[in-house]
């Protein structure tokens, strides 16, 4: 049950590992939505491709999404309007509606069984004070040219709610499925996917970059980092620019016909909802619990019985059939970092920040890639410029990023851990002080111990323990690690230190 639904019902991927030392023309690395998008912009080029994933392809973020297709990000277009101007919130909406039509497109013209539905997409609010801000909301996305509607009735069957804005022709799918055609598409086109090549660095030579692998090296002209967080730190410096968020999944069989349409609510708690088809019946999926991650000022192990609580409400007899959790990349100012990584790097690319919108934002990503790469002109790329020095917009989110990071880069490490190894029960774990060393301990169910040196191999943040899914979580840049020390989540590239006690 403790995996996600499009992981599930999708098959084993089987590409090969990169074991020999090998040139190409674009190196793209990381195997989710925005490699596959982009390797497919580029895969009648002429140009020669590869993909390098640490595990197997379209197993991350992208296999842990809601999967919804829609270019309404929350209530988001009056913050647009209102912080940067009208002509950007525009340019927004059109490039997301954009992709809403490539991905339609790419089905119909490369036959993709991805459970594709098109279908309206709401966000709802119960609060007074939030229905004033969806009428802005619909005001300003009518001026931008979309046929926007307030509503105070919804299918939803949610008590309580006074106000939502409709956006209509929104869509919804299966995301691994689509991904896995994509890739089964473009390596019939002779783009080379390489699976279990986990990079370790990535160095610029002169004209080209070499990307090295635990086993071989690629040289290629192009670098597409599609790592979800980038996993170089400089000259991009963008662990102080975004954070990330975690969020918590569950698809339920609620026993009863479900309702149509996709729905997001405007405000604290959010939460999400969309319907997806199994077994000539329907799954209800409820996405929410949020937090930052490696948080330790929230109830984490209560995250899915919070949303089980809320949805049986509503459905008493629902049964929970799967569940999971993901990480969202937020950038200060809310838009995401696509193009070039660094002005000091040239011909190396980057996507990231998609703040949960990732399906429509992914294919923007791989159009103003793609389009860099073959020389063309993308009218959106300035508006999402990865480089872009503008005032921050979110000023007291930058300080929370300085904050947590030197109270886990410094504060964090001076102070005594509370625990001693006897304090840690079975199924548990936490920092204890072990020989005047603070040591990373998990005991499982049968008592057996499993010890970590609990200091993040990213940027050397103190590490939270995750009690809920047993993981090492790092409170500054969102690096997660099992409780061997492995790696789950850039933008970490080591493992854990592993201590024998």
């Amino acid at each position: 049950m403790d995996n996600s639904f499009w992981i599930e019902t999708t098959n084993k991927t089987n590409y090969p590992k990169l074991e020999k030392d090998t040139n190409v023309d674009v190196c793209i690395v990381g195997g989710g939505i925005v490699s596959a998008i982009t390797a497919y912009l580029l895969m009648d080029s002429g140009l020669s491709i590869c993909v390098l994933e640490k595990d197997r392809v379209c197993t991350g973020v992208t296999a842990n999404t809601t999967a919804k297709i829609t270019s309404q990000h929350d209530l988001f277009y009056d913050y647009l309007a209102n912080n940067f101007d009208l002509d950007f919130a525009k340019q927004y909406l059109n490039s997301n509606e954009e992709a809403i039509s490539l991905i339609k497109s790419i089905i119909e013209k490369e036959n993709i069984d991805c459970d594709f539905e098109m279908q309206d997409s709401y966000v709802f609010t119960t609060s007074k004070q939030e229905a004033k801000k969806i009428k802005s909301e619909v005001e300003v996305v009518n001026k931008l040219g979309l046929n926007a509607e307030y509503l105070t009735k919804i299918p939803l069957p949610v008590k309580n709610i006074l106000a939502a804005i409709k956006f209509p022709n929104q869509a919804q799918f299966h995301s691994r499925k689509y991904v896995l055609g994509l890739f089964d598409i473009v390596s019939k086109k002779g783009v080379k996917i390489y699976e279990n090549s986990k990079v370790v660095n990535i160095n610029h030579n002169s004209d080209n970059y070499t990307v090295s692998t635990d086993s071989a090296t690629v040289t290629a002209k192009y670098v597409v980092m599609a790592t979800h967080y980038p996993i170089k730190n400089f000259p991009g410096f963008y662990f102080l620019k975004m954070y990330q968020s975690k969020s918590y999944a569950i698809a339920v069989d609620t026993k009863e016909e479900l309702f149509p349409g996709m729905y997001i609510n405007s405000w604290d708690p959010v939460i999400s909802f969309r319907t997806v088809p199994y077994n000539n019946s329907r799954l209800l999926i409820v996405v929410g619990s949020s937090h930052k991650t490696g948080a330790t000022d929230v109830n984490i192990v209560d995250s899915f019985k919070n949303l089980e609580n809320y949805i049986r409400n509503i459905y008493p007899n629902m049964d929970v059939k799967y569940r999971w959790s993901t990480e969202d990349c937020i950038s200060l100012d809310k838009v995401p970092y696509i193009g070039e990584f660094s002005n000091l790097y040239k011909n190396m690319y980057i996507a990231t920040g998609f703040k949960k919108w990732g399906m429509t934002l992914s294919h923007v990503a791989g159009k103003i890639i793609a389009d860099k790469i073959l020389g063309n002109e993308n009218e959106y790329s300035k508006i999402y410029t990865a480089t872009r020095l503008q005032p921050i917009k979110n000023i007291k989110e930058f300080g929370n990023i300085l904050k947590q990071s030197t109270y886990s880069l410094v504060i964090n490490k001076t102070k005594k851990a509370l625990n001693s190894l006897d304090d840690i029960s079975n199924g548990n774990g936490g920092i204890i002080e072990y020989n005047n060393d603070k040591i990373g301990v998990y005991k499982d169910d049968s008592g057996k111990i499993y010890a970590v040196k609990p200091i993040c191999k990213h940027l050397g943040c103190e590490l939270s323990w995750n009690n809920l899914e047993k993981t090492w979580d790092c409170p500054c840049h969102g690096s997660r690690y099992d409780y061997m020390g492995n790696i789950i989540t850039e933008p970490t590239k080591q493992n854990l230190d592993i201590i024998e006690l």
